[in-house]
C-alpha cells in the first residue's frame, strides 16, 4: 500500500509548497482541510499542520482535537500557526508578540539535541511570518530553537514524535529547509522513498485496470501535456478500450487542431477529431462573467462528448488530465480560504452527467505529471510544451467571446510564441500567452487616428502553477513583438506586458 504524509491545511498560502518540499524526496502526501480529514490507516506516516492567517486567540480560529493522532503515535510537526495551535492545545501558552515577525531571521540550534533539527549548523537563515509567538510551552516539551527575537523558535515533546516550529521550512528563503523536511519524513516518519515516477506508473495502470475492467473510455486531448500523459497511461492500461476525441471547441490556438491532430496518430493513440467551434460559439453567446464562461465551456465539453458517445453504449467514462493544482484551486482545501477558480476539469462538469469521471492524473504537479512522462518515453518537445488552459482563448479574451475576437488573439498569440521559440526564450518561459482587454485605445498610423484594440502578454516563471513570477523578457524582444503585433494584426494598435506575480494575480486573467 501507498505509504503518505498527510498535510491538514488551515488557509496558510505556503501549504502547496510544503508538499512540494516532501514529493521531491519522493514520499507521497495530501492536503486536506482541517475540517475534512481522511480516515486514517496504517499507512498515514506522518502529519503536518500548515500555518493560517488566523491567530489562536481570535474566536473563529480552526482549532483541531490531535488526540487520535496521538494515540497512534503519529508523528506530527506543526508550522507557524500550527505550531502555535499545537502548543496551546496541549497546555501552553500563545502572545502576540511585541513586534511582528516577517522575512529573514537567524535560527540557532539549541543544546537540547533534537531529531528533527539533527544535522543543521548551529545558526542557520529561516523565514518567519506571524504576529503571535508561544511564551511558554506545555508540559513535557522542550525549546529546541530560538532566533534573536523568538525564545522559542521550535518545540519538541520529551519523548513522542511531536515537534513545532515557529517559521516556514518550505520557503526556499529557510535555508535549510529541505534538511528539515527530510529528518521529519524519512528519520521521524520512515517514509521509504519509494515514490518515484516509474512506481507511480506501475501502480496507476494497475489501479486503472480494476477501475475500468472491461469498460471503454472517452478522453479529451488538448494537445497538452496533462491530457497527453493521462491518454498514454489509460493506453497501457485498457489499450484500445480508450478512445480518444480531440475537439476544436474554436478557442484552440492558431493551426493548432491540425498539427495536434497529426502529431497524435502518430503516437498510435486511437483518437477523432471533431469541429464544435459553432456548439461552443453558441454556448459562450453574450456572456461576459469568467465563471460563467468557464462552466459554459466545461458543459459544451461534456455535451460534445455525450454526443459523439452516445451510440456507443459500451462508454462508460470520461478521461480527464485533471491535475492536483487543478483539484487544490477548485475545492476549497486551504481551511478557511475561498475558492479561486472553477477549473474546466473540475468546477465547469454539471451535476448530471451519464459518463463517470476518471483522472488518472490528480494528485500529481505539473512537473511530475512531465517526469511521469518523460519516464514513459514521450518526445520531450511534447513534455516541454508551455501549459494552455483548458477553456483555451474563452479566458484569454476578457468580456464577450465572438469568432472575430478569437481570430484576432489567435494572430496575436501565434507571433509572441513563434518569436520566443525563433529567439530561443521558449525554454525559459513556463507558461506565455496573450489576453484580448475589452478596451481599446487610440494611436496614429501613418496620418490616421486610430481606435483599436489592446492586447496583454503574459510570460511567467513556476515550478508548478501553483506560484509565479513575471518573466523578465529582453526589451528588445518586447519591442519587437510589440512591433510585429502592431504591424500584422488588423484592429489591434496597443500591447502591454503583464508584469504581475502569482500571488496575488493569477497566471490567466480569469
Amino acid at each position: 500500500m501507498l505509504e503518505k504524509i498527510l498535510i491538514l491545511d488551515f488557509g496558510s498560502q505556503y501549504t502547496q509548497l510544503i508538499a512540494r518540499r516532501i514529493r521531491e524526496l519522493n514520499v507521497y502526501c495530501e492536503i486536506h482541510p482541517f475540517n475534512k480529514i481522511p480516515p486514517i490507516d496504517t499507512n498515514t506516516k506522518g502529519l503536518i499542520l500548515s500555518g493560517s492567517p488566523f491567530s489562536v486567540h481570535q474566536p473563529e480560529a480552526p482549532l483541531l482535537d490531535l488526540g487520535t493522532f496521538k494515540t497512534q503515535k503519529i508523528p506530527i510537526l506543526g508550522l507557524c500557526y500550527g505550531a502555535q495551535m499545537l502548543a496551546q492545545t496541549q497546555g501552553g501558552q500563545v502572545l502576540k508578540s511585541e513586534l511582528r515577525e516577517y522575512g529573514r531571521a537567524t535560527l540557532e540550534v539549541l543544546g537540547q539535541e533534537s531529531a528533527l533539527l539533527a544535522g543543521l549548523p548551529q545558526k542557520s537563515q529561516v523565514w518567519m511570518s506571524h504576529g503571535d509567538s508561544v511564551s511558554q510551552l506545555p508540559a513535557d516539551y522542550v525549546g529546541i530553537a530560538r532566533t534573536e527575537g523568538i525564545p522559542i523558535a521550535g518545540f519538541a515533546h520529551r519523548s513522542e514524535p511531536v515537534f513545532g516550529l515557529q517559521f516556514h521550512p518550505e520557503v526556499t528563503h529557510s535555508t535549510e529547509g529541505m534538511k528539515i523536511f527530510q529528518n521529519f519524513v524519512v528519520s521521524i516518519c520512515q517514509c521509504s522513498q519509494s515514490w518515484t515516477p516509474a512506481s507511480f506508473i506501475e501502480g496507476s495502470v494497475q489501479n486503472l485496470k480494476h477501475l475500468l475492467g472491461q469498460d471503454e473510455v472517452v478522453l479529451a486531448l488538448s494537445g497538452g501535456v496533462d491530457s497527453t500523459v493521462a491518454a498514454v497511461l489509460l493506453n497501457k492500461a485498457i489499450g484500445n478500450k480508450l478512445r480518444c476525441i480531440f475537439v476544436d471547441n474554436g478557442l484552440l490556438r492558431k493551426n493548432e487542431f491540425e498539427e495536434v491532430l497529426a502529431g497524435y496518430r502518430d503516437m498510435g493513440l486511437n483518437i477523432k477529431g471533431v469541429n464544435a467551434k459553432e456548439v461552443f460559439y453558441t454556448a459562450l453567446a453574450g456572456l461576459t462573467e469568467p465563471e460563467a464562461k468557464r462552466k459554459a465551456i466545461g458543459k459544451a465539453f461534456i455535451d460534445v462528448f455525450e454526443a459523439e458517445t452516445q451510440n456507443v453504449p459500451q462508454i462508460k467514462w470520461l478521461g480527464q488530465g485533471t491535475i492536483y493544482p487543478d483539484v487544490i484551486e477548485s475545492v476549497s482545501v486551504k481551511g478557511p480560504s475561498a475558492t479561486i477558480k472553477s477549473h474546466h476539469n473540475v468546477g465547469g462538469l454539471p451535476e448530471k452527467m451519464k459518463l463517470k469521471v476518471v483522472e488518472p492524473l490528480k494528485t500529481l504537479f505539473k512537473d511530475e505529471v512531465r517526469r511521469v512522462g518523460r519516464a514513459m518515453g514521450l518526445p520531450e518537445q511534447l513534455l516541454g510544451r508551455h501549459p494552455f488552459p483548458g477553456p483555451g482563448l474563452g479566458i484569454r479574451i476578457l468580456g464577450d467571446v465572438t469568432a472575430e475576437k478569437v481570430a484576432i488573439l489567435q494572430e496575436v498569440d501565434a507571433i509572441f510564441i513563434n518569436k520566443l521559440k525563433e529567439k530561443d526564450l521558449y525554454k525559459d518561459v513556463w507558461q506565455a500567452g496573450a489576453m484580448l482587454l475589452p478596451v481599446n485605445s487610440v494611436g496614429v498610423m501613418g496620418d490616421e487616428r486610430t481606435y483599436e484594440r489592446v492586447v496583454a502578454l503574459r510570460a511567467v516563471t513556476s515550478l508548478d502553477g501553483m506560484t509565479a513570477d513575471w518573466c523578465q523578457l529582453p526589451y528588445s524582444f518586447l519591442a519587437e513583438v510589440s512591433n510585429d503585433i502592431i504591424n500584422r494584426v488588423k484592429g489591434v494598435n496597443r500591447v502591454v506586458y503583464d508584469i504581475s506575480s502569482k500571488p496575488p494575480a493569477t497566471i490567466e486573467w480569469e
